[in-house]
């Protein structure tokens, strides 16, 4: 016996990557072609498989389906016994769940099948019979058809006319049939709507919340804010009475426009569907042809609007192979001064491959060229219809700054809101019930083991009782501690404006929402980290808090050079040197974001915590230059001092052509420009492009466009290799990025190391000496640019006065010492740390001490010397920052053979700063060796100036802090002044 299987469809499959289907029956098994999913459709595969038969009815038909290189999505099962008890052995068109591979139940989608079991006496009559016919509608060819197959067939039949309605598996006589059938089609399966706000409003009360679906993955074609509401922006485009629809398809030569109704279908209204035939211009390569736009809301309501469109052109060459899908999103946009309404349409394409084809990435380059074109002319047409939003109508930095503060809530509000909860209730109620029982009761007399003055527990509930209440008040005492340390950290960097002129990035730090918390005890304790260009900004703590609001302003200094990214990362608060848990992070590429984008975002934040709960935080970010044409001088000064000769400034022209093919903003500038060849198996000729922030390379080989760029950031080395004969005799320029970074370049790098970075291969320069020292030298000066930042120290405040904030008078003995590190040094290397010098200098920054500085030292009292000093915490050791001020006092020892250098330190600006000193003590030890030997020991205490219940946290997280430190500091010393001998 031989059995029929026909594969219809898929729908649900949890997988939009390329899906094929393994079918498996006794020891046989086939394999269908690989359907590319789309992000909305379904995928379809139309094709007959037989199997012969030997078994009896316990054999079990597997369809396994599959995506990718073999990543089993799941597996549907048919019993032939199902089939034998169908009339004539046929089972029609049915639905079959895909369960786990493990036989678990989950919902992995449905695969459409028809079987029919047909024995060889059946085959015989059908070869005999007259009535046997051709099935052109079957995609696998000729098939006969026995009388006792006409049912099964005429059940495929009418479910392949569905499908093929509304995939984009067509022939073109289905695509040529005239619109009056679409429309009859529509009118049977469909109810219409008198009017499209009708339409709109009847999918808005069906449809529920759903989400905006994501942009296509091909790339945007139109990002644009308009001065209308959402509402009338979507009805101007897509309303069947729309005006300006019609000036569209004369502006783009489109003849023979016909739309149907929107429309829905019986028992699903949630979803609108229209379907619009056209008839495009010929082009210079292609006639005229006929197209087709199935269009399809997917969200309508709340001021937003989806509309997925899919577009098929069967008359262009290779047209039956691809499909084009647009979505259309329509939202509200930017907030205006004036209190108008503004939307923002994003328009995205994508291009899906219904089966495979050699011509794939100039089909790929002709869509991507064509869409581009369509959408200027429409943008061009609706900016002159509707207003479009200026960044100028935008709000404006100043306008969000004081609406911040305005917003800021007083220490008051947020201690009436973090301590008004049931635990602070109850605990207030039982010490006021308890004094008010004290108040009343009499004193009695000692009973058991109480003595005078000692009142014990004279029951197990008073003894319970008791206990309740020390709990309580446990818990008031740490939630106390927690606010007073979580507010310390308060206006470390809020409020605090940026000095110089230069590029300033300020980011009004808004609110969050659904942030995770760390642990089952309560909501977390999040702080916001902001990092730009080597430098950090912190925000307050609010506390068992998981939507946030801080409504705070943070800063940067002004730079020279202008900034590529803002790094964003919500930390959970667990005191000053705790080990700070991250909520989730995330970045802002300044260079793919526009102006008026940036004024107002809520972006998601990535990592495991943050994406299990859909964390999003929202902030308004500000880029401006402040003194615009000295900082433009000063940075094309400092890239000629590094190249080494005169650059001449591109032109407007070419300026605004490199923005516009690489989609940067304005301020981005063109400085140097240079043709090559990017090897790959077949190298590219094309030119690369060096700005103040991106690399970016552009290659048109008979139509094939390679586009695209990455950061100097993301560059970890620049090397050379000698000519060969792959480089045509010139020699090869390879730039290594960083790992997981520029993964745009991935489509033009020649191969990636054994860490998975990525290395780009360029050669063939006409000047290769001239390129390769302006690549190296803009990337040095970009990285060491960002270096300097972080650890920046002001040479000039060196010999300036230490703040009066230093610990005076200091109390060098009321601490217990503990032995942290001992070594071994040569007592000049040793005492080059105690001098003020560069090497003393240069070991506490290389140790995360920024901004240093000493006074000299001073005799106090005979063969004692004081000094004091200054200098900031990196974040490398704190994530507050934090100043330090100190003492150092040194004597001599009893012995005279050596020294002991005490030294007090006062920590402020992080949380419980003031409550404690922290005590180093240097003991040197001359050894009595000829190379002037010595031994150092050194030993560190706390000294408590309150108690507190963070004391044991606290002491852990210093010693292990201030032990790294000194070791660190101490063998960078050694190590430096043995080179510099």
């Amino acid at each position: 016996m031989k059995l029929y299987v026909y594969v219809l469809e898929a729908k649900n499959l949890p997988s939009n990557g390329p899906v094929y289907l393994e079918l498996e029956l006794g020891g046989s098994k086939f394999a269908s072609r690989a359907v590319t999913k789309g992000s909305y459709l379904d995928p379809v595969w139309n094709e007959e498989f037989v199997f012969r038969v030997w078994g009896g009815e316990s054999e079990v038909l597997t369809v396994w389906v599959c995506e990718g290189k073999g990543d089993v999505v799941g597996r549907a099962r048919v019993g032939l016994g199902r089939v034998r008890e169908e009339e004539n052995g046929c089972l029609g068109p049915t639905w079959f769940e895909i369960e786990e591979e493990s036989g678990e139940e989950e919902n992995c989608g449905k695969l459409l099948l028809a079987l029919s079991l047909h024995s060889r006496e059946d085959e015989r009559q059908a070869e005999e019979s007259t009535d046997a016919s051709v099935d052109t509608s079957s995609p696998s060819g000729s098939l006969v058809k026995s009388p006792r197959r006409k049912k099964l067939m005429k059940a495929v039949a009418s479910r392949l006319k569905k499908i093929l309605h509304k995939n984009a598996d067509f022939s073109r006589s289905d695509d040529s049939s005239d619109l009056s059938s679409e429309t009859e089609v529509h009118s049977k399966e469909s109810s219409a709507y008198s009017s499209f706000e009708e339409a709109m409003e009847s999918m808005h009360s069906n449809c529920g919340e759903q989400h905006m679906p994501e942009d296509l993955g091909s790339g945007i074609l139109l990002d644009q804010s308009y001065m209308v509401s959402p509402k009338d922006l979507n009805a101007i485009l897509f309303s069947s009475d729309s005006q300006f629809r019609k000036k569209l398809a004369e502006l783009q030569g489109l003849s023979d426009v016909h739309e149907t109704p929107w429309v829905s279908k019986p028992g699903d209204t949630s979803t609108l569907t229209r379907v619009v035939t056209y008839i495009k211009p010929p082009s210079k390569l292609v006639k005229a042809v006929k197209a087709k736009e199935e269009q399809m809301y997917l969200k309508a309501g709340n001021g937003e609007f989806a509309l997925l469109v899919n577009v098929k052109t069967p008359d262009v060459p290779y047209g039956n192979a691809f499909r084009v899908e647009l979505l259309y999103k329509t939202m509200a946009g930017p907030e205006l001064p004036s209190g108008e309404e503004s939307s923002r349409l994003v328009v995205s394409w994508d291009i899906n491959f219904c089966q495979s084809t050699m011509m794939r990435s100039m089909i790929e380059a002709g869509a991507r060229q064509g869409l581009q074109e369509n959408f200027d002319q429409l943008a061009d047409l609706l900016s002159q219809t509707i207003k479009v939003v200026d960044s100028a109508d935008s709000l404006e930095k100043d306008q969000v700054v004081q609406s911040e503060k305005r917003e800021r809530q007083s220490n008051w509000k947020l201690g009436t809101k973090y301590f008004g909860n049931l635990t602070v209730v109850v605990t207030t109620f039982a010490i006021i019930y308890v004094g008010v029982h004290i108040m009343l009761c009499k004193p009695s007399k000692p009973q058991g083991l109480e003595i005078n003055g000692l009142d014990l527990p004279d029951s197990f509930g008073e003894l319970v009782s008791g206990g309740i209440i020390v709990l309580l008040l446990e818990r008031i005492h740490d939630m106390v501690s927690h606010f007073i340390a979580a507010r310390l950290q308060k206006g470390g960097d809020h409020g605090v404006e940026a000095k110089g002129d230069g590029w300033v990035v300020t980011v009004a730090l808004v609110e969050a929402v659904n942030l995770p918390s760390v642990d089952a005890t309560g909501d977390p304790d999040p702080y916001v980290v902001l990092t730009c260009n080597g430098k950090t900004r912190t925000s307050s703590v609010q506390l068992q808090n998981s939507n946030p609001q801080w409504h705070e302003i943070l800063e940067f200094d002004a730079t020279r050079e202008p900034p590529s990214v803002l790094d964003v990362e919500v930390f959970d608060f667990d005191g000053p040197f705790g080990h700070a848990v991250s909520l989730g992070h995330t970045e802002i590429n300044f260079l793919k974001h526009k102006p008026s984008e940036l004024t107002d975002m809520w972006i998601p934040l990535e990592g495991k915590l943050a994406m299990s709960s859909h964390s999003k935080l929202h902030l308004r970010v500000f880029l401006e230059v402040r003194n615009s044409t000295e900082t433009m001088k000063e940075f094309f000064e400092n890239v000629e001092k590094g190249v080494g000769k005169k650059l001449k400034p591109r032109s407007p022209h070419k300026n605004s052509t490199f923005q516009k093919l690489f989609v940067l903003p304005a301020e981005e500038i063109l400085i140097k420009d240079y043709s090559c060849y990017l090897r790959r198996k077949i190298p590219l000729q094309g030119r690369l492009f060096l700005s103040a922030r991106v690399v970016g390379f552009y290659s048109n080989l008979f139509g094939h466009k390679t586009k695209f760029f990455f950061l100097w950031e993301d560059i970890e080395d620049v090397e050379v290799l000698s000519p060969s004969i792959a480089s045509v005799g010139s020699p090869t320029l390879i730039i290594t990025l960083r790992k997981d970074r520029g993964a745009d370049a991935a489509c033009g790098a020649k191969s990636q190391d054994e860490d998975g970075r990525l290395r780009l291969y360029f050669h063939s320069f006409a000047s290769f000496d001239a390129a390769c020292r302006t690549i190296t030298a803009l990337w040095r000066m970009r990285n060491l640019a960002i270096e300097d930042n972080a650890l920046v120290i002001d040479e000039s405040q060196c010999g300036q006065l230490i703040p009066e904030t230093a610990v005076s008078p200091p109390v060098f003995e009321d601490a217990n010492m503990s032995k942290i590190y001992e070594g071994d040094f040569q007592m000049k290397c040793l005492m080059e740390l105690f001098n003020g010098g560069n090497m003393e200098h240069k070991g506490m920054r290389k140790s995360g001490c920024l901004n240093y500085r000493s006074t000299k030292w001073e005799e106090v009292k005979p063969g004692i010397y004081e000094r004091q000093l200054s200098y900031k915490f990196s974040h490398h050791i704190s994530v507050f920052g934090g100043e330090v001020n100190c003492t150092q006092r040194k004597t001599l020892r009893d012995d005279g053979r050596g020294w002991i250098v005490n030294q007090v330190m006062g920590l402020h600006d992080i949380p419980f700063g003031d409550d404690f000193h922290v005590h180093l003590r240097y003991e040197i030890e001359e050894l009595g060796t000829e190379d002037g030997a010595c031994r150092c020991v050194v030993f560190l205490g706390i000294e408590w100036l309150k108690s507190g219940k963070f004391q044991s946290r606290i002491e852990r997280n210093i010693n292990e802090k201030f032990t790294h430190q000194v070791k660190n500091m101490l063998e960078l010393i050694k190590k430096d002044f043995s080179v510099n001998q």
